[in-house]
């Protein structure tokens, strides 16, 4: 759920990468970094093994207009995919309000995608999260590879629940801002149904 601060009038949603180790989620988010106006953005924060895997997570804020009179901030934040590093995903899907999926197209990477996914579903299981209704958009990467797995079989393998989804390039920054859009908007749309509910007639 969104942080609100009624003092500040100020409203936090957090959106996270998840997805395979080397499955595009770092370059997603660098992309989207870069077309951010420096005005309204902070500095990417990234920590990277030698071998280019995110250690730690991708992070940064960007400011968006005003919703009902609170100034909205969005924490994007990318984690790592290898097993190892479960406790610092588990770490920071604490709080999240949308999710990315971000599938590696390579066809022999089938199980790495299944395994990540039901990786994210037991996660959000052990904090209390709904899998079946938070915000969550797909995206297929690695579409330029000879050898891929095809979109129908995507569908039928990750998105049970029939969330959009988007065909990608990251390194190409072909469907990453499409994809972010999406997940922006599901946010939104949820954020908008809690103002209401909280503030009822007023706030429509």
């Amino acid at each position: 759920m969104p942080i609100i601060n009624y003092r500040t009038r100020e409203i936090n949603c957090k959106i996270v990468y998840v997805g395979p180790s080397l499955g595009g989620k770092t370059t997603n988010i660098q992309n989207i970094h870069g077309l951010v106006p420096e005005a309204s953005r902070t500095k990417l924060s990234s920590i990277d093994t030698e071998g280019d895997r995110t250690l730690f997570f991708d992070y940064f804020s960007m400011d968006l207009e005003e919703i009902a009179g609170f100034k909205t901030k969005f924490l994007i934040y990318g984690v790592p995919g290898q097993p190892y590093y479960r406790s610092t995903r588990k770490m920071v899907l604490n709080g999240v309000d949308g999710l990315v999926f971000v599938a590696d197209s390579d066809k022999s990477r089938v199980e790495d995608n299944l395994e990540s996914l039901q990786d994210l579903k037991e996660m959000l299981r052990e904090y209390g999260y709904d899998y079946q209704t938070i915000p969550l958009v797909y995206q297929y990467n690695k579409r330029d590879l000879f050898y891929v797995t095809p979109v129908e079989e995507f569908e039928e393998l990750l998105n049970e629940r029939g969330c959009r989804s988007f065909e990608a390039v990251a390194v190409q920054n072909k469907g990453v801002v499409e994809t972010f859009r999406a997940i922006c908007a599901e946010v939104i749309q949820r954020l908008n149904a809690t103002l209401a509910q909280q503030y009822g007639s007023a706030y429509r």
